[in-house]
């Protein structure tokens, strides 16, 4: 026995810290992240009765939700590039690799949050929507049917036109699209995360899923069953609506194929055509996430398992005459976040600022794996403990050189410099961004020092982010 006790004695001295953690991997949660894709913050039931999401409404009431989750924007029109690179690294949106060798270099390095989960003792497993230039394989231990960008385009381009009678149907697979392949892209997804979930059943160390819908990213299709639960004559129209948005060439949206999904200048009936396959989509996305929780239930891991659901950005879809995600309204950069699981208060709702990748190191701290100093987000989880520290000030939002927004908690400043237009919402008076206080020649003088007092704030956090556009140069009245 002496002999055997010197020789356990030896091995522990021998591990370094690293492999110390790896035998008490066993003892930390699993981690499930499951991601939408153009999923805004106000097309949950939650916040929009008209769509019916009741999975999603169980998750929320299982976990604590942030009310006010946003993402920094965009490089390009793909926002989903810029936002899935900021989750992965937990770089700002300038500070992110945006070349391909770069993203390769970060993961030569082992900085993805994928690979440092592995590194820490985690299976690391994905299926669904990737979109970054490195094979998934790379960062993952298994992968199953990763997705590019979007479904093949299916011709939904410029409709509906009015008078003329629609061939395009939301819910035939001859149209490809979320068909390709045979079967419903989210249904696949949802497929191989429930057999994720019954491999890590019966493994001894915890597992992260990353599980990336697609949905509801256009082409918006869905079985007819789904579609059929929204006539477009009683779907809502925006209360902002508009035929088209003053300022969208000065926001770099000409030709963006986002805005060509329907005809200019918009009609009450295209963004009611376009929002009833939206949540028709929506409602098909919730029921295969129940379908994923539902296999955490039946194994038992439920119990055992972190979840977060977010999505990558949202999407405007008819509100103030637009349809993309290319925009800093909150419709557009706003999203759904929740966050369930053991130790995790059920029912409460937070409402200061989070940015949706503060997942990275909310995931690592979880672990149990020491955040590196390159990662630009705040972990949550000491927020989620009751140890939350100072909460942000403010929400900063870009959009390539054409659009900067730096939000508060009371209000919005929207700046486009190709234009020299700034913009300013009261978010108190005017949650819906409805009422521009810089409108007209002469705007109020209250209305200006507010203006100049964000204008200094933003400054502050585009140094911090890596912006380096010069703003001073296109807004010298707020020097």
């Amino acid at each position: 026995m002496r002999r055997i006790s010197w020789l356990m004695v030896l091995l522990l001295a021998s591990l370094t810290p690293g492999s110390q953690t790896r035998l008490q991997a066993d003892e930390r949660p699993s981690v499930l992240l499951i991601l939408a894709d153009d999923l805004a913050f106000d097309a949950v039931h939650d916040r929009n009765p008209e769509v019916q999401t009741p999975h999603l409404d169980q998750l929320f009431r299982s976990g604590t939700t942030f009310s006010h989750c946003y993402n920094m924007g965009g490089w390009n029109g793909a926002i989903c590039i810029a936002s899935r690179t900021m989750l992965n690294s937990g770089r700002a949106l300038w500070k992110a690799p945006q070349k391909k060798a770069e993203v390769q270099a970060l993961v030569q390095q082992r900085q993805f949050l994928s690979q440092m989960l592995h590194d820490s003792g985690y299976f690391t497993c994905m299926t669904g929507k990737w979109h970054l230039p490195v094979p998934p394989d790379k960062v993952f231990d298994a992968v199953k049917n990763p997705r590019g960008g979007m479904p093949h385009d299916s011709e939904q381009y410029g409709r509906p036109v009015p008078g003329v009678q629609e061939t395009w149907s939301p819910s035939d697979p001859k149209f490809g699209g979320y068909w390709t392949g045979g079967k419903h892209w989210s249904e696949v997804t949802a497929d191989d995360a429930v057999e994720f979930v019954h491999q890590a059943s019966h493994r001894s160390v915890p597992t992260f899923f990353y599980v990336a819908f697609n949905a509801p990213h256009d082409p918006r299709q869905s079985p007819a069953e789904y579609v059929a639960r929204y006539p477009r004559q009683n779907v809502t129209v925006p209360r902002d609506f508009l035929p088209d948005y003053p300022y969208r060439d000065a926001m770099g949206l000409t030709n963006l194929r986002d805005e060509n999904l329907a005809p200019h200048p918009r009609t009450p009936e295209a963004v009611q055509t376009h929002r009833s396959e939206y949540y028709a989509l929506i409602t098909h996305l919730d029921d295969q996430i129940g379908r994923i929780l539902k296999s955490l239930d039946e194994t038992g891991l439920r119990e055992k398992t972190i979840i977060c659901f977010t999505a990558d950005h949202g999407l405007s879809i008819g509100h103030r005459g637009l349809l993309g995600k290319q925009n800093l309204y909150d419709p557009s950069v706003r999203v759904p976040f929740v966050i369930s699981g053991p130790g995790i208060a059920a029912g409460t709702v937070r409402d200061e600022p989070i940015y949706l990748q503060d997942i990275m190191p909310t995931f690592l701290d979880i672990a149990g794996v020491s955040v590196p100093q390159s990662v630009d987000f705040r972990s949550l989880w000491p927020v989620l403990h009751g140890q939350a520290g100072p909460a942000r000030q403010a929400i900063y939002g870009a959009y390539t050189t054409t659009q900067r927004m730096i939000r508060t908690d009371r209000y919005k400043l929207i700046l486009y410099p190709l234009a020299q237009r700034a913009r300013l919402f009261d978010l108190q008076a005017d949650p819906d961004e409805m009422h521009d206080l810089l409108a007209g020649e002469n705007p109020p003088p209250a209305a200006r020092d507010q203006a100049a007092l964000l204008f200094e704030k933003l400054l502050k956090l585009q140094h911090e982010t890596g912006d380096t556009l010069d703003l001073p140069a296109a807004f010298p009245q707020f020097k």
